[in-house]
């Protein structure tokens, strides 16, 4: 697993677009949240198996995974911030957004809840409330696909957060893990993903105090790197990797299982079109 920043990352983007040369291999650049999950590292695996085509990937929050791929140092990018998303195709620099996998983000906070928002139904109006009592909130504020989420929670809430009572984690671009961290030792609030917080729930003290909103979402995406732009992109083996991912009985499989055995669920589910097409199916022969 890689999460470089800066001129490491520029040696490994270097290291690797000489690997590139060589056949069958692919470098991805993916969205922290499910790296330090596991789960990527377990499809990686799991199609070297069964193809023999290597993949690597670098991690960073989908602002930056999105801005190496606009350099075209990556043949593929799996993220999660659909309005970011839409404007890197848009532009040209990936092919299409493909529907891959989501599991959903929570609001955590103290046991104590000085907000008073356990148990709230809406995330927007639970923000609200931290807001209005100013309570202590933290924020990863690198534009990363967490960051973008919770930016749209608190637009559609209608509340500019600021003021001492709201801090944006110094660090929080090396990911959702030491975000939550942070915030633990702090004792404050945050907007985080399911799967960081069962990964760290026994060594935490945070609690989930909103979830199941719909709003709260988390949808991730596959985007291949446009080889018209690009002509260096592996477009072939990667065409082939995102088949692999979205195909009901390989890579969709993974997502389903993923977690079960650690944590008693799953962390991620399955969202590709072509695993949703097969319980339809199911469904319709029964």
């Amino acid at each position: 697993m890689f999460k470089l920043a800066g001129c490491c990352l520029m040696v490994l983007l270097l290291t690797c677009s000489l690997v590139r040369a060589e056949e069958r291999f692919i470098l991805m650049a993916s969205t922290i949240g499910p790296i330090d999950a596991g789960i990527v590292s377990v499809l990686e695996e799991r199609f070297e198996q069964e193809t023999g085509i290597r993949v690597r990937h670098v991690g960073a929050g989908t602002g930056e995974a999105l801005k190496i791929a606009e350099k075209g140092n990556v043949d593929l990018v799996m993220v999660h911030a659909k309005s970011l998303e839409e404007k890197f195709v848009a532009a040209g620099f990936g092919t299409e957004r493909i529907p891959f996998m989501y599991n959903d983000f929570v609001i955590v906070g103290p046991a104590g809840d000085p907000a008073g928002i356990r148990g709230m139904k809406s995330a927007t109006g639970a923000l609200k409330q931290i807001a209005a009592k100013g309570a202590p909130f933290i924020s990863r504020g690198d534009n990363s696909g967490t960051h973008v989420a919770e930016k749209e929670l608190w637009q559609k809430a209608g509340v500019t957060p600021e003021g001492n009572w709201y801090k944006v984690y110094e660090k929080g671009s090396e990911g959702n893990v030491p975000t939550l961290k942070f915030t633990d030792q702090s004792q404050a609030y945050t907007v985080i993903d399911r799967a960081t917080y069962l990964s760290l729930k026994n060594s935490i003290k945070l609690q989930v105090l909103v979830e199941g909103d719909e709003a709260l979402l988390n949808r991730i995406s596959l985007i291949p790197v446009n080889k018209k732009k690009f002509p260096r992109v592996n477009a072939a083996d990667t065409t082939t990797f995102v088949a692999w991912l979205t195909a009901p009985d390989k890579g969709q499989r993974v997502v389903a299982e993923f977690g079960k055995e650690k944590y008693g669920a799953a962390l991620f589910f399955p969202d590709s079109r072509e695993w949703h097409a097969s319980r339809s199916n199911e469904k319709g022969s029964r």
